[in-house]
């Protein structure tokens, strides 16, 4: 399927979203919006797809979105949040506002030296719609959340680093093939054991500590069906790869 605002591609195992607005920015208008959610959907019926990594064409990630109208509001962060794989996301330059939602809804972080972060919604009397208040403050803590919201100060890689916001910072020229390690590196395991410990530390968070470890234990059950499974354990008795199809 072709899309106009994004390039979807998809190698061993990993599917590969870009955003491709480079003369605007990346910036989400509502075909963005709809075609990223198009693809999410695409991707979580694809059971070849182990990982997924996100980016955004020429040098800026996402620096922010088209004023929304208040009958459909574009939720990229949203669609990107659905997807029941692991994403990465190569935040190879600005993640500002709906950029930086975008970028929150991922669930590892790697960023360009160059980039630069904020939700400066507030400067203009406005707040973030699409998860900022929500998925921060779980990343890098209530009190630092509030700082950098009610004054949407605007961040290096370098402090979204020491925050915790992301987890690695490197130079321009080595994002693409970092992305590309820890994306390789990630898709190497069980499928269906990657998915349910995404599930179980992002429905966990919701849950009491005692609920979590329900859902733990019944997540690590179902895995005893899992012909994954299996594999996994003659793998090891017999010290060769693993070779997982998903089952």
């Amino acid at each position: 399927m072709p899309y106009k605002t994004i390039v979807y591609s998809k190698k061993s195992h990993v599917a590969h979203v870009t955003l491709n607005r480079p003369d605007a920015g990346n910036t989400v208008n509502q075909q963005l919006a709809q075609e990223l959610e198009e693809v999410c959907n695409r991707i979580n019926q694809d059971d070849d797809v182990y990982v997924v990594t996100l980016t955004g064409a020429g040098d800026t990630f996402c620096s922010g979105g088209e004023v929304e109208s208040e009958d459909a509001p574009c939720r990229p962060a949203a669609s990107i949040a659905s997807i029941d794989r692991p994403v990465i996301a190569a935040i190879n330059g600005d993640a500002l506002e709906e950029g930086l939602e975008i970028a929150l809804s991922c669930d590892i972080r790697l960023a360009s030296d160059k980039a630069r972060f904020g939700l400066p919604q507030v400067v203009r009397g406005r707040i973030p719609m699409d998860g900022g208040t929500q998925r921060l403050p779980r990343i890098v803590g209530r009190g630092k959340a509030l700082e950098l919201l009610l004054t949407g100060d605007i961040m290096s890689a370098d402090e979204a680093l020491e925050i915790g916001l992301v987890s690695q910072v490197v130079p321009p020229e080595a994002l693409a093939e970092e992305t590309g390690k820890l994306a390789e590196t990630v898709a190497a395991k069980g499928p269906i054991a990657l998915r349910y410990l995404k599930e179980a530390v992002n429905k966990g968070l919701d849950m009491t500590l005692e609920q979590g470890l329900r859902l733990e234990a019944d997540l690590y059950f179902l895995l005893h069906t899992t012909a994954d499974r299996t594999e996994g354990i003659q793998a090891f008795l017999k010290k060769r790869p693993p070779k997982f199809k998903g089952e």
